[in-house]
């Protein structure tokens, strides 16, 4: 995903765009990847947008703070940025979180807005009063979120959003990805990277189980290769 959003932005700077909207609608994704895009964000000469549509959970709250404006759409929501691993769901330990509330606050800070608040959507253990207890994440509606300064409006579409800036007329450019992207966009998803690591992996032993097979050495080969290319082709 990361890497999408960075040919987008780069599409956009190429296109001398004058504004570039991101529609959010995530409940969460990779640490890492997150703070590549927050990073691209922030480092954006051209304005940027995120609409919630509907949800900015986890990543997506990380993300959206780190826009220059944040809108929602009816019944949106935004916080719950706990790190969690991707097996059970339960939090994760505490160095993760330490990390994430660091990036929450920074981002906040960097975009004008509450890093208390940021920290809370991460660590139930901070409280802000008036907003949250030492029961839960902050997580906010689209009235709270814009009450206290993580959303600019609230528009049921992008449209809308424009047509409140006196941008009507805009041309909208919709990023899209090539074929070639696609492809490999597909093979660096962290299934399908799994799933070629273990043909690899197995390959190898069992080559070794059951040396002259051949067929093993040569999936193992064809993973390695299917492996590799696609973040060769991608630098």
């Amino acid at each position: 995903m990361n890497r999408r959003v960075k040919l987008a932005f780069e599409e956009a700077k190429k296109n001398k765009v004058d504004l570039i909207i991101i529609e959010m609608d995530t409940y969460g994704g990779a640490v890492n990847d997150a703070d590549d895009i927050r990073t691209i964000l922030l480092e954006s000469e051209i304005p940027v947008y995120v609409f919630i549509n509907k949800d900015a959970a986890s990543a997506g709250a990380l993300i959206s703070i780190a826009s220059d404006s944040i809108y929602m759409a009816p019944g949106g929501s935004i916080g719950a940025a706990t790190v969690v691993n991707g097996t059970d769901g339960a939090a994760a330990p505490d160095k993760y979180q330490s990390y994430m509330r660091s990036m929450m606050r920074s981002t906040a800070e960097a975009t004008g807005r509450n890093p208390q608040i940021a920290e809370a959507m991460v660590d139930e253990k901070i409280i802000v009063e008036g907003i949250s207890d030492s029961t839960s994440v902050i997580t906010f509606s689209v009235s709270e979120a814009i009450q206290n300064g993580f959303c600019e409006g609230e528009y049921k579409s992008i449209d809308a959003i424009l047509t409140a800036q006196n941008l009507q007329s805009a041309e909208i450019i919709a990023y899209e990805e090539g074929s070639i992207e696609q492809i490999i966009a597909f093979f660096l998803s962290p299934a399908i990277s799994g799933i070629l690591i273990l043909i690899i992996i197995g390959g190898i032993y069992f080559e070794l189980q059951t040396p002259g097979v051949g067929f093993p050495i040569l999936a193992s080969i064809v993973a390695t290769i299917l492996y590799f290319t696609p973040y060769y082709l991608s630098d």
